[in-house]
């Protein structure tokens, strides 16, 4: 029993009190309804209802009058035309004005007798015709015929007004004609049309410009649709000796510039069109109104705007020719370039920049195009550029062009001294932007291209003199002279709102005008001026301001003044720090929030789960791009505003020329709590990285296997059936390195004292970044090991996992400590930052005595480093300069080779990469040697050449733009490698004559010596190999034009090149031990005071505080020193440095003290009693930097046994 039944059959009532009938199958043949219920709701919507009935009753009427009104029209116009064509057709067979016949069909036609009959007909004709009645389309070439052969020779216009409109409606049913495709293809008389067309155009240019688009627009699908021969027609044909194709152009009238606009909108995206064509074009245009033209179309709105209308393809084209067309107007390359052909070039060109980088250099690609996918992500996958496109837009990065544009950009003024903006800011704006815009596009022609910019001078009047001053100090003088320059360099705030006005902060300030302007001239500078720093030597860069003489290097005229230098430190300075402090609100990074839903879930969209984890998920962050120039973004910027500040840093680093204090800014931090925060970033940044998955700071350069393998595969584009699947995995890979960008810049802007560090360490005190490097040793400890205690971890090891711990200990021979080393730890990888275990045996597997509580590490670490980096010691991959600093073998891996294929084993086989990636591994395993000396802080009297540890600075920089921010070869640091090459160099940089008749060329001769020790390089004889310096470059000669752009090839193969693949292992392997973002905490000469300590003099009273004593030594209650200790610091004291440093080598095996003093010597300094017997020299266990010194009660001979002990260069066992 259902518990709501009533006991009563009848149905209860329904009441419907929503005014609509419930019953879907009711018939709603009515269209009012009854009210259900009156409701005021229902009132109002049945009134309303009411209403709109009414009004659509009301309309119905007139409605039907108009229907049959236009069905009238047309069919009484149906009738006039068709009684007009009978008429046309009767006036066409016998002319009524003379009753002459005027021929049969469309052969033998006579001309017009009179101008009233040409009229007559022609208004007929424009009244009935129409393009889509094939008929009409005959009778309109029947009359093209007769007019074109009833017309004067000369073309002129008609005689009155009359003419005009009918015209003007006849030019409009050729242009319908022919922009038919079907009936260009239906045999459609072609030529005669043209004829026609081109009369109609001569006799009134002004009133069909109006209609230019469509003009063009026909002449363009005609050269597209049509025969060969109809092409070639169209491109010959002529009135009255005058190209039909410039019949609108030819003429200066109130519309020349519509016509212009047609012409270059829709004629110059043909592809193809002839050189002879273009030619004759040239000669009957004005490329001053079509540059104007080209200016209204990129100014349009989006809607109509000539970028986002029209393919890359077509814009390709329409570049070219009007680069060609502007040129052949030019007879002297010298001439006055446009302003404004700059402004449209620089559009076109910023445009096409990714298009012509990735297609510039494209070989054919003959692989099946079986994909649908879009390619447009791969730069591997693009056709070739048409010769012609490529050959004429090839044309802008040639010498002669690049250097005029300087010339044309500078108005002589009357100061060199005070260079005014206003006067030329329009010429060096547009210069800016051109030449910037070519660097986007050129990416390979980069260098060359600012070498051109920067070689040559700009004019000026001085006092009615006219003179020159170099490029490079133009260029300052006008980024100088900007108000943001002045803004930025005053204060670091004000950088915010220049660099984004829709950042927070900026919505407050008033709006700069010509702010693009401003910045375009100040990054062309900065574009630059590290060109400039790269060829100059420092004599030249310190003392080069004053070159007044004529005579002087261009180099040296181009250097800046020392205090111009310092305000663009200051600027660069101020400029950088915004950057990174302000880093989300300049780049408009925000918060990442989690958009996925469950039932994102359940509908099975996992990828959005499997992309981001729950703590930490890609941020939403937007690009900001300056100055409206694809490719130049604030990151791009931020890159190249801390390449060139280093680089003024790393010049007053090897020669001071600015305050001791000019770097720092610690005004700007909170520096009692610095180092706690910095501290907190790093950890943050650990979770962060953890979070994701993968190391996005470190590992950006470097391709995974899986990567790599793709990219092979990527190399048989032949196999049928694989292009489709080598796309997919080039838009996945695309894809990820963009999440990968977006994590880091979400990492940058959460992390702004670490980016500072890393990227400007300068700004914060030595003594403080080596606080915070210790620290982040010991965060790491504790996150690896659980504890900074190494005896507490070799504890739980031993209980937990003696497997692992086994791999800790080595058995290592003193005859052969690298081999051994090598053979027994590369396999730990990272895990050689835990502590090892090292036991040193004789060739009898005799293991030795000493104190080390867990192993001499120190003296195992200590050992290696000497045996690996000696010169001399038969493994030859480290050598020597001039001034016995080291850096890695460039010829290594050559050397390798040669031995290999000397040996007669086949390149590539198993044995020859084996061979090579084991020199490589070697390399590697140094590296992380060093690192492990840098992770335990003990120091090793090892001393790397400055270039050599440049690049471990650098490798930690600016991830977002490393090609900007990472190592520069430049010409000083050849001289740390190559002395003799250095100054050859710099001969030929200064050489007076013609470099021409040296006979050099763009190549270069590396001498091998492949010999298993080096002291067999004096009886073998060397082996010479000639590389091209760049691809084609041995046919190229060095002039006096190109010699600084062969001087910067050569630094970079010999720095670069050359010894890649050595220091990319060994960087590598640092890399496994201490991160990169580290190293780049300091610069060249403070990385060496990490590797070896200070170079300053032994500072004894330090030393004694922190000295600690065991035995008969200790300091009892009473915290006196006994006798001998005082005896031996009174000693101590009398010693000379030298002797001083040969005292703590002895004791520690290096002679320096640590960076931050004895204070922070691992282990301590340490001094135990050694016995009674005075006859006894004193002893030394370097693994605990232990002095072991006997009681002795004379200080003469304290001091002679001391002085001969850490004379003799002796230390663990002597007695």
């Amino acid at each position: 029993m259902f518990p709501s039944f009533t006991g009563s059959t009848r149905r209860p009532r329904q009441v419907n009190l929503s005014g609509r009938n419930s019953n879907p199958f009711a018939a709603t043949t009515s269209s009012r309804q009854p009210l259900s219920a009156q409701t005021t709701q229902n009132t109002v919507a049945h009134a309303q209802a009411e209403r709109a009935i009414r009004q659509q009753e009301r309309r119905r009427p007139p409605a039907a009058i108009t229907i049959q009104r236009s069905w009238r029209g047309y069919h009484s116009r149906r009738i006039a035309r068709t009684a007009w064509r009978r008429d046309w057709d009767a006036r066409e067979e016998t002319d009524p004005w003379s009753g002459a016949p005027t021929g049969v069909g469309n052969s033998a036609l006579i001309p017009y007798q009179s101008e009233a009959a040409c009229l007559h007909q022609m208004k007929l004709l424009v009244h009935f015709a129409s393009p889509g009645d094939r008929g009409d389309v005959d009778r309109l070439q029947r009359f093209a015929r007769r007019y074109c052969d009833s017309i004067s020779p000369t073309g002129s216009a008609c005689p009155s007004n009359v003419w005009i409109f009918p015209l003007l409606l006849l030019g409009k049913l050729t242009i319908s004609v022919l922009e038919d495709s079907k009936l260009l293809a239906a045999s459609v008389n072609v030529p005669i049309l043209l004829q026609l067309l081109g009369a109609i155009a001569t006799s009134i240019p002004e009133q069909l410009s109006s209609y230019s688009m469509q003009y063009y627009g026909a002449l363009r699908n005609l050269a597209l649709t049509s025969g060969k021969g109809n092409q070639i027609y169209m491109y010959e044909q002529e009135v009255a000796g005058k190209m039909v194709i410039a019949a609108l152009l030819r003429p200066k009238h109130s519309r020349s510039a519509d016509a212009y606009q047609g012409f270059a909108s829709q004629f110059l995206r043909v592809p193809g069109i002839p050189v002879s064509v273009l030619q004759a074009l040239s000669t009957e245009m004005r490329t001053e109104d079509l540059t104007l033209a080209l200016g209204s179309l990129l100014s349009a709105p989006p809607a109509d705007n000539l970028l986002e209308a029209k393919g890359r393809d077509d814009l390709l084209w329409l570049t070219a020719y009007f680069l060609y067309l502007y040129r052949s107007t030019r007879s002297d390359h010298r001439s006055a370039i446009d302003a404004l052909y700059v402004s449209v070039l620089s559009r076109l060109i910023s445009h096409l920049s990714g298009e012509i980088a990735s297609r510039i250099d494209a070989t054919p690609n003959t692989s099946p195009a079986d994909s649908t996918i879009s390619t447009s992500a791969s730069p591997a996958t693009r056709s070739p550029l048409p010769p012609f496109v490529r050959a004429e837009i090839m044309q802008l990065v040639s010498q002669d062009h690049v250097s005029s544009l300087l010339y044309h950009a500078a108005t002589p003024n009357d100061s060199t001294d005070a260079l005014p903006l206003a006067e030329r800011k329009k010429g060096i704006s547009a210069l800016a932007v051109y030449a910037l815009t070519l660097l986007r596009a050129f990416p390979r022609r980069g260098d060359e291209i600012r070498m051109w910019l920067i070689y040559g001078a700009a004019p000026v009047t001085d006092a009615g003199k006219s003179s020159s001053i170099p490029a490079i100090k133009y260029y300052y003088n006008a980024a100088s002279q900007t108000t943001i320059y002045t803004l930025v360099k005053s204060d670091p705030v004000r950088a915010i709102g220049l660099l984004n006005p829709g950042a927070r902060r900026a919505a407050k300030e008033p709006i700069l005008p010509e702010r693009d302007e401003q910045w375009q001239i100040i990054l062309l500078f900065l574009e630059l001026y590290p060109i400039v720093l790269k060829v100059m030597d420092d004599e030249e860069f310190l003392t080069g301001a004053n070159a007044t003489d004529p005579s002087d290097s261009w180099t040296r005229r181009s250097a800046l003044a020392l205090e111009q230098v310092k305000d663009l430190s200051l600027f660069l300075k101020s400029l950088a720090f915004s950057m990174y402090w302000n880093a989300s609100e300049i780049a408009g990074v925000e918060e990442p929030e989690n958009k996925n839903s469950i039932a994102e879930y359940f509908s099975g969209n996992l990828a959005a789960f499997s992309d981001h984890h729950p703590d930490a998920k890609t941020p939403r962050s937007r690009e900001v791009t300056m100055v409206g120039l694809p490719g130049m973004t604030v990151q791009y910027v931020k890159g190249m505003v801390t390449g060139l500040l280093r680089m003024i840093y790393e010049r007053d680093s090897r020669r001071r020329f600015l305050p001791s204090d000019h770097w720092l800014m610690t005004q700007w931090f909170e520096m009692d709590r610095f180092i706690s925060a910095v501290v907190q970033e790093e950890e943050e940044k650990h979770k962060i990285q953890e979070s994701y998955g993968v190391d996005i700071e470190d590992k950006v350069d470097e391709p995974s296997d899986d990567e790599s393998m793709e990219e092979e595969e990527e190399g048989h584009d032949d196999l049928i059936g694989t292009q489709r699947a080598q796309q997919v995995r080039r838009i996945e890979r695309l894809r990820r390195q963009q999440r990968k960008v977006s994590r880091r810049k979400y990492l940058e802007s959460v992390t702004p004292r670490l980016e500072i560090l890393q990227n400007m360490p300068f700004s914060i005190p030595f003594a403080t970044r080596v606080q915070i490097f210790r620290q982040f040793v010991l965060l790491d400890q504790v996150r690896r090991r659980g504890t900074a205690d190494a005896d507490l971890w070799r504890f739980s090891m031993m209980n937990a996992h003696r497997s692992e711990m086994g791999k800790h200990r080595a058995k290592v021979r003193r005859e052969s400590i690298f081999d051994d080393a090598f053979n027994q730890f590369y396999e730990l990888g990272e895990g050689l930052k835990e502590p090892i275990q090292i036991s040193f045996v004789d060739k009898f597997d005799t293991i030795e005595e000493g104190i080390d509580g867990g192993g001499v590490t120190k003296e195992f670490l200590t050992s290696v480093t000497s045996e690996a980096f000696n010169s001399m010691n038969g493994l030859d991959m480290f050598v020597e300069n001039d001034q016995h600093l080291l850096y890695p073998n460039p010829t290594a891996v050559d050397e390798r080779k040669e031995l290999l294929t000397q040996a007669s084993e086949p390149e590539g086989s198993a044995y020859y990469n084996e061979s090579v990636r084991d020199l490589l591994r070697r390399f590697e395993f140094m590296g992380r040697i060093i690192g492990k000396c840098l992770y335990e802080g003990i120091l090793v009297d090892i001393h790397f050449a400055p270039f050599f540890l440049l690049k471990w600075v650098l490798t930690g920089g600016l991830n977002a733009a490393t090609k900007e921010s990472s190592y520069r070869a430049n010409l000083n640091d050849l001289r740390d490698l190559d002395e003799a090459l250095y100054q050859g160099l710099l001969q030929l940089k200064n050489y007076a004559g013609n470099v021409e008749s040296l006979g050099l060329s763009f190549e270069v001769t590396d001498t091998l010596f492949p010999s298993d020790h080096p002291s067999t390089h004096t009886s073998q004889a060397p082996i010479a190999r000639t590389r091209e310096l760049y691809s084609g470059g041995s046919a190229v000669p060095v002039t006096n034009a190109n010699r600084l752009v062969y001087i910067s090839y050569m630094a970079q193969h010999r720095l670069s090149r050359q010894p890649f693949p050595q220091t990319a292992a060994f960087l590598k392997g640092l890399a496994t031990i201490v991160a990169p973002g580290w190293l780049s905490m300091f610069n060249q000469h403070e990385l060496q005071t990490l590797v070896s300590g200070t170079a300053d003099g032994i500072d004894i009273a330090d030393l004694r505080r922190n000295t600690q004593y065991s035995g008969l030594y200790a300091i009892g209650d009473d915290g006196l020193e006994h006798p001998t200790i005082r005896l031996f610091w009174r000693t101590v004291e009398t010693f000379s440095d030298q002797d001083k440093a040969n005292l703590v080598r002895f004791v520690t095996s290096t002679p320096r003290a640590p960076l931050l003093g004895f204070g922070n010597l691992n282990p301590k300094f340490s001094i135990r009693d050694g016995g009674g017997d005075e006859k006894r020299l004193p002893t030394t266990s370097t693994c605990v930097n232990l002095l072991k010194l006997p009681l002795y009660t004379d200080a003469e001979v304290l001091r002679e046994r001391l002085l001969y002990s850490v004379r003799a260069g002796a230390g663990f066992d002597l007695s």
